[in-house]
């Protein structure tokens, strides 16, 4: 591709659209950056040969001008010892440069469109260099953003589940506690009515505050993935 289709690619490019379809907006952006400043280079390698063209331009018509004048010089000297033929063929010498410089500023005047054209190229290009450096610093900073907040999230999820266990297991030992003096209390002897029933409501009372614990936790599981 040449320097002047990479150009208008680029120029004509919408960065937020290109960057919202890449998968890895984080390395697209440094990509494209880094053919910007690629390009950006060769195009002012080529506005500076187009730049030396055009003096060497410059120096040729001048020096075609100054043939011009000394043609009319001779043609004004032979004319004036009588000699119209020697006048009438440097006349015609002069009308040969003249022709040769008219040619020449033609040339000179399309190296000027051009190079008006290619400072006009590099000025877009600039800015659309500017705008994807500071889009890739806007990228950055979102994506150091994410990170932090998963690592907090991460860190509290932790912390969370630390202290649902250890809920779970101060439960436990309750219940371990209230199984043991339970046991303990009916070794060598068989359990009333009423001692049955007050185990059975300890027991359900236990049960139903352990039930209560699991859905706090369960519901708190759900609001971290939402």
């Amino acid at each position: 591709m040449s320097i002047f289709s990479r150009l208008a690619d680029i120029i004509n490019s919408n960065l937020s659209a290109i960057l919202d379809r890449a998968e890895d907006p984080e390395k697209m952006i440094r990509l494209m950056i880094q053919e910007m400043e690629d390009t950006l280079v060769e195009a002012r390698s080529v506005a500076a040969r187009v730049i030396a063209d055009r003096k060497d331009g410059q120096r040729r018509l001048s020096r075609l001008a100054e043939g011009q004048a000394e043609w009319q010089r001779k043609a004004e000297l032979a004319l004036s010892k009588s000699r119209e033929d020697l006048a009438k063929a440097a006349l015609i010498e002069k009308a040969r440069l003249a022709e040769t410089a008219r040619f020449l500023e033609e040339e000179l005047q399309q190296l000027d469109d051009a190079l008006a054209k290619q400072e006009e190229d590099i000025a877009k290009l600039e800015a659309k260099l500017k705008e994807a450096k500071a889009k890739q610093k806007t990228i950055l900073a979102r994506h150091e953003t994410a990170t932090s907040r998963l690592k907090v999230r991460q860190q509290v999820h932790v912390r969370r589940m630390d202290d649902a266990l250890m809920r779970f297991e101060q439960m436990e030992r309750r219940l371990d506690n209230l199984e043991g003096e339970i046991e303990a209390y009916d070794l060598g002897r068989g359990k009333s009515l009423a001692e049955e029933i007050a185990d059975l409501e300890a027991e359900q009372a236990v049960e139903r505050e352990l039930a209560e614990l699991k859905a706090r936790l369960q519901a708190g599981r759900g609001a971290e993935r939402t």
